[in-house]
């Protein structure tokens, strides 16, 4: 067997990727999308009628035309996704409502009533939310109205334990993106896989979630090598790339669980209590989450703008 063959017998395999072409090659389980990724595919020819159904259907609105186009936009490759994968896919609530609880959950509604309008039922539906504060917060309510949420741009151990405490259904810690920071911070070229600072992030993570049986599952996302990924092998779910997918499909070098439960349960972890002081705290005191979760908000805003840019010249 292929390494991603290999890879599937122990954690479920998730695309990151807006291109439907790309997802019939790799049978993954589910698919995630941001507002980067729906950004680049939206210039696709092939996606042309996506784009332009939802700007007809925004034209049919009284008011926040380019609001409801945005959703339909998100609506309409989640659809085409659905199509393809088994799973779920995740779609993502505008990161300028990132410190905005009301507002958050207020659009995930709209984008659940869209997908349900579609026929689409809502346990298929992961909403995507910033694991600041306020969308831990809005997470809360959501879960309690079945509107399952993935939490993205996540970073330290914090925010992962405050995402359990409120049973969201998923996170999403960035892996390649903590890479990122320490190797400019510390100035350092490279990692040994099994020292990445991503990599002990995440197992950091995983450890805790396993010894408390935590009903949060844990998906490896923002992945910079191959290596990366195959340290993570057994986590509930990794969100892959194209480009690695198929590094993965072409080695058939054996696969080893690195990730397991009854390995966790024996670790010697102190369990978290953090209401928002000691969460604001602890966030604060983590020089890389703090920075990263604000450049990566920033970052998701960027991309936004520029679909709604891009929109904007179509009508």
């Amino acid at each position: 067997m292929n390494q991603l063959d290999q890879l599937k017998q122990f954690t479920t395999v998730v695309a990151d990727s807006g291109d439907f072409a790309l997802l019939q090659q790799y049978t993954p389980t589910d698919s995630t999308t941001n507002p980067s990724l729906i950004y680049a595919a939206a210039q696709q020819a092939q996606y042309k009628h996506l784009l332009d159904e939802a700007i007809h259907y925004g034209k049919s609105k009284t008011k926040d035309v380019l609001h409801h186009i945005l959703n339909k936009v998100f609506i309409n490759f989640g659809l085409e996704i659905l199509n393809i994968v088994p799973g779920r896919v995740s779609t993502e609530v505008d990161a300028r409502l990132s410190f905005d609880k009301e507002g958050s959950v207020i659009q995930a509604r709209q984008l659940i009533a869209l997908y349900e309008a579609a026929g689409i039922d809502r346990k298929r539906v992961l909403i995507k939310l910033a694991t600041t504060w306020e969308g831990i917060q809005a997470a809360k309510e959501l879960e309690k109205e079945g509107i399952h949420c993935n939490m993205t741009l996540l970073f330290s151990l914090a925010q992962a334990v405050c995402c359990s405490d409120v049973k969201a259904t998923l996170i999403s810690p960035f892996v390649g993106r903590i890479l990122d920071w320490f190797k400019k911070n510390q100035n350092v070229a490279s990692y040994a896989p099994a020292e990445d600072p991503g990599v002990k992030s995440v197992t950091a993570i995983y450890n805790y979630y396993k010894k408390f049986d935590s009903p949060t599952q844990i998906m490896g996302a923002s992945f910079r090598n191959k290596e990366e990924i195959l340290e993570l092998s057994g986590c509930d779910l990794l969100t892959i790339a194209p480009t690695l997918l198929e590094e993965l499909k072409k080695s058939n070098d054996p696969v080893e669980r690195k990730l397991s439960p009854d390995a966790a349960k024996k670790q010697p972890i102190e369990k978290l209590a953090l209401d928002e002081k000691a969460f604001r705290y602890h966030l604060n005191e983590d020089q890389m989450a703090t920075e990263k979760l604000s450049e990566g908000i920033r970052n998701f805003i960027k991309d936004l703008v520029k679909l709604e840019q891009f929109i904007q010249q179509k009508f």
